[in-house]
């Protein structure tokens, strides 16, 4: 078929009410609460989205959160490189409204560049067992998505449950990629 015959096509549908903005997700909404204090320590990456910051990344993800003195949260993340090489990456967390938000900021530049808004990115609880041993973190626009566990390996049914919350959502399930752990 023609290019300009598929163009008038598209716009057919959009005259009739077809138009692709019907068929976007609702905005995401992170969960109600969240108790920080329960949810520092040692979390498993299950899957993700495909990024280029993880993209060396190919085994034994990982991320550990702890509350600093002074209120801080400091955000450890490690995996191992295909060679088996570890990397590892710090950064800050704070969170952001009341003390019981599930929205955060995330910044792993250096800390001099923490007062530009441009190095801080979302960081949404958006999905919490209520024994805070799995997760789903993502940000507004869906473009990341991560679930994680508290352990290296997750139920195969819990993990189909949480799939068919995560579409629900409006995710696209599909692109997730699972994360092999040793």
């Amino acid at each position: 078929m023609h290019i300009k015959t598929l163009g008038w096509i598209g716009l057919a549908l959009w005259s009739v009410g077809g138009s692709a903005a019907a068929a976007e997700p609702p905005a995401l909404q992170p969960i109600a609460s969240l108790d920080l204090a329960r949810y520092v320590g040692t979390w498993y990456e299950v899957a993700k989205y495909p990024n280029r910051f993880q993209s060396d990344c190919v085994r034994n993800v990982q991320a550990q959160y702890v509350v600093l003195a002074d209120g801080a949260v400091q955000v450890r993340n490690r995996c191992n490189t295909a060679s088996g090489q570890p990397i590892e990456a710090v950064g800050s967390a704070r969170q952001m409204g009341p003390a019981d938000s599930p929205r955060l900021k995330v910044r792993f530049a250096p800390a001099w560049l923490s007062f530009l808004p441009s190095v801080w990115g979302d960081y949404w609880v958006v999905d919490l067992d209520p024994h805070y041993q799995l997760a789903v973190v993502s940000e507004p626009r869906r473009e990341y998505l991560w679930v994680l566990s508290r352990t290296p390996h997750v139920d195969a049914d819990v993990y189909r449950s949480v799939l068919g919350r995560l579409n629900e959502m409006g995710f696209e399930v599909p692109r997730l990629q699972l994360t092999p752990q040793d």
